[in-house]
């Protein structure tokens, strides 16, 4: 592999559109009003006469956006290996599915007689992932993965309170999602963290002192399978089944659901909930801050507790309806329709065979990566892995180069960089995600750029330190950037 050269040669940064303004200068001629303006109706002072607003041609405006978007990485021009966020290919006929116009032109308050097909798609996946997480029924309501914690968190403290029991804890192995004590402590729960082992699993140990201290108290245990180190829990039945025996509740969090597809049902592990995000594993475009969406399906002694919608099959069509004891909505409609009929094109275009090869392409293409790095990084688990593997940068460390330095190297060789320093409990942890739809081709080139960077942390440092050399914008004062960020001009 050619190795990117160190000297600085980024491209130049493209100007504001307000740097390009030129007065008099105009893109579209609008024809005038055929309606009188009226102003009156407006109240004193929200009038603005001196809205500053670029003037360019057509032309201006065309290319000044050309040029912005192509400093942008997206994954239909780049590897995107970030671990824990599933960066895949989402096919284009999905975006032309909810392209249509029976679709983007239906509206929420429509009559449920109006717009039937829409609904049918609801019901659709609705009956989809509970078939495929093994529950007994799901709904779509919740609007982001983060939502859909809470919903399932609040689904269980409300069946708790309907059996009168009122549990104040919940169990979070160390290794977990950010989101998942967050949940807890938003949902009014206290949050204790369960240790893991060094082989990965968690500390069964740990869990059963919790367990007896505390168990009379634990609403749930709170955890991600496989973990955010990449790892298939061993004693996942095990673990449920201590969990239950104290009356608690298994919450699973859904976000490495592609690494099980078609694999196991999450529900016959012992499950009880368990939210889904269709923007990482069914489809969606993931990135940028949204659209998401977080359904979660649940057992059935959970099912009357459902955020509201639902969508029910009658001999005469479909309906939405609330569950008899909801714990209410969510949003102001239904959930975010366009994620919803993406992640149904996907689930039916590709059948149970489908959804098999996904999660059997995830994991060997984590595989494949860990075998080609192991040698050059510190493997963390040495074990079969899952959708991700996780390395750390203790040894390039040593020789003067940061896990940071790697990432910001990667650049240099034409890769977005993986997620770095999480989970919080590994030292300069690297976490890779090749996902199930890059090429073997593509995942050589990514090792090669890594196996390259490995080498000149060991003969140049330096090198990795000074990176990017070939991005447009050098290295950020990132404490800075979050701390005071400038939001406007």
């Amino acid at each position: 592999m050619t190795r990117p050269p160190a000297a600085d040669q980024g491209p130049p940064l493209e100007p504001t559109a307000m740097a390009l303004s030129r007065p008099g200068r105009i893109a579209v001629d609008m024809p005038p009003g055929d309606v009188p303006a009226s102003l009156e109706a407006i109240p004193d002072g929200l009038l603005r006469d001196d809205l500053p607003l670029p003037e360019l041609s057509q032309l201006d405006v065309v290319r000044h956006f050309t040029r912005l978007s192509q400093l942008n990485w997206s994954i239909d021009t780049h590897h995107y290996p970030l671990g824990s966020c599933t960066m895949k290919l989402n096919p284009k006929v999905n975006d032309a599915i909810a392209a249509l116009p029976g679709f983007t032109e239906a509206h929420p308050l429509q009559p449920a007689a109006d717009v039937q097909g829409a609904l049918a798609v609801m019901h659709g996946l609705q009956e989809q992932l509970a078939e495929i997480t093994g529950m007994a029924g799901a709904s779509l309501a919740p609007m982001a993965g983060a939502q859909g914690e809470l919903a399932g968190i609040l689904v269980i403290k409300a069946y708790l309170e309907s059996i009168g029991e009122r549990r104040v804890r919940v169990l979070v192995p160390d290794s977990a999602h950010g989101t998942n004590p967050a949940t807890a402590a938003m949902a009014g729960f206290e949050v204790l963290s369960v240790r893991s082992r060094p082989d990965g699993d968690m500390d069964l140990d740990a869990l059963r002192d919790a367990l007896e201290e505390h168990g009379h108290a634990v609403a749930a245990l709170m955890i991600t399978l496989p973990s955010t180190l990449g790892l298939f829990d061993r004693n996942i039945v095990q673990i449920a089944e201590m969990v239950h025996a104290h009356g608690a509740q298994m919450y699973g969090d859904g976000a490495n659901l592609n690494a099980m597809l078609g694999q196991v049902k999450p529900g016959d592990l012992g499950f009880d909930v368990m939210h889904i995000n269709l923007h990482k594993t069914f489809s969606t475009p993931h990135g940028g801050g949204g659209p998401g969406a977080g359904p979660i399906a649940v057992k059935e002694h959970l099912l009357p507790f459902l955020p509201s919608p639902r969508v029910e099959a009658h001999d005469d069509g479909y309906a939405l309806a609330a569950p008899p004891r909801t714990i209410g909505r969510l949003g102001a409609f239904h959930g975010n329709f366009g994620v919803i009929l993406r992640a149904y094109a996907y689930v039916r275009a590709l059948g149970a065979d489908g959804l098999r090869a996904i999660s059997e392409a995830a994991v060997i293409n984590a595989n494949y990566v860990q075998a080609r790095l192991r040698d050059a990084y510190d493997l963390v688990h040495d074990r079969t892995c899952m959708h991700e593997t996780l390395f750390s940068g203790r040894r390039q460390k040593a020789q003067g180069a940061r896990t940071l330095d790697i990432a910001k190297r990667l650049i240099d060789y034409g890769f977005h960089p993986p997620t770095i320093y999480f989970p919080l409990v590994v030292e300069e942890a690297l976490m890779i995600e090749p996902t199930e739809s890059e090429t073997r081709e593509t995942l050589d080139a990514f090792c090669d750029a890594m196996l390259a960077i490995a080498r000149e942390a060991a003969e140049s440092p330096d090198l990795l330190r000074d990176a990017p050399h070939t991005a447009p914008l050098r290295r950020l004062d990132e404490a800075t950037a979050a701390r005071r960020p400038v939001l406007r001009w």
